[in-house]
C-alpha cells in the first residue's frame, strides 16, 4: 500500500521580502498615502495630461485651500511620489510612475510563490 507524502500547509518564511531600509522608505510612503485628501490629489494629478498639474489648477476641485493643497503636495514629493517643477511663478507636480511601480513590486507575490500557493490548495 502505497502512502501519501503529507506536506505542511505553510512554509517557513525563508526570506524577507523588505530588508529594514526598504521597510521604512515604503512606510514613510504609505503615511503619504494614508491621507484622503492626498489620495485626491494623486488621483486628480493622475487624471490630467501628462500627469501633471499645477498647484493652482487642484484647489477648485480638491475643495481645499491653496496652503494646503501644497502642504500635501509636499508630503507626497517628500514621499517620491511626485516631482516638483517651479515654471516661472507657478509649481507644477507630476507623478514619478517608477515610485508607484515600486511600491506595487514590494506588495506584488513572488510569481514562484503564487504557483507553489496555488498547488498546493488544488487538493
Amino acid at each position: 500500500m502505497a502512502t501519501a507524502k503529507i506536506s505542511p500547509c505553510c512554509s517557513p518564511v525563508l526570506h524577507a521580502r523588505l530588508g529594514k531600509d526598504d521597510a521604512a522608505e515604503l512606510a514613510t510612503t504609505f503615511r503619504a498615502l494614508a491621507d484622503p485628501g492626498r489620495l485626491r490629489l494623486l488621483s486628480f494629478i493622475a487624471a490630467q495630461p501628462g500627469a501633471e498639474a499645477c498647484v493652482c489648477y487642484l484647489t477648485g476641485p480638491s475643495g481645499l485651500s491653496q496652503p494646503t493643497v501644497s502642504h500635501h503636495l509636499k508630503v507626497l514629493n517628500d514621499a517620491g511620489l511626485l516631482e516638483r517643477e517651479k515654471r516661472g511663478t507657478w509649481v507644477y507636480y507630476r507623478i514619478v510612475p517608477a515610485r508607484l511601480e515600486a511600491v506595487r513590486e514590494a506588495l506584488a507575490p513572488v510569481p514562484s510563490e503564487k504557483k507553489r500557493v496555488a498547488r498546493g490548495h488544488e487538493r
